[in-house]
């Protein structure tokens, strides 16, 4: 069910706009992943990460940092929806930057805490804290170096 709620909510802004290619727009680093790969990237990533949720959920309740990564878990998941709101809908390289950093950080805090209670929960959310590792380097280096329509700002480094 998240899985289903959480790629609707974040396609739909950029299907409704036609602005699948915004991305392409930008100026990007060398090591920027091509637009083709986000969709079966995103659904590998969103399947592992699903499949270490489920993990941790079915953990005994009192396990030492289950709540929190669960809890940690839904921030992550309503990160991930909005991602597209912010910055294909809106324009706004710096919100999806700020969006990404903040993922980022959960992700790895999610990832942290799980190691010690569920390996294989580990496991399935490693990829997506080492794909969130590349994100937030190239949204932080497009949101420095290309203009912000929604936030009217940028570049700042060019």
């Amino acid at each position: 069910m998240i899985f289903f709620v959480a790629n609707i909510i974040s396609f739909i802004p950029a299907g409704y706009n036609g602005d699948e290619a915004f991305y392409n727009n930008f100026s990007q680093p060398s090591v920027a992943p091509p637009d083709w790969l986000f969709a079966p990237m995103w659904l590998f990533l969103n399947i592992t990460s699903l499949i270490g949720l489920y993990t941790i959920s079915n953990l005994p309740a009192n396990t030492k940092n289950r709540r929190s990564i669960i809890l940690l878990e839904y921030i992550a998941w309503i990160l991930f929806a909005i991602f597209t709101f912010l910055y294909f809908y809106l324009k706004s390289p710096i919100l999806g930057a700020v969006d990404t950093l903040l993922g980022l950080l959960v992700v790895v805090l999610v990832t942290m805490m799980s190691y010690p209670i569920s390996k294989k929960s580990f496991w399935c959310f490693l990829p997506r804290l080492l794909w969130l590792i590349l994100a937030g380097y190239v949204s932080v280096w497009v949101a420095l170096n290309n203009q912000d329509i929604f936030l009217s700002i940028g570049p700042f480094l060019k």
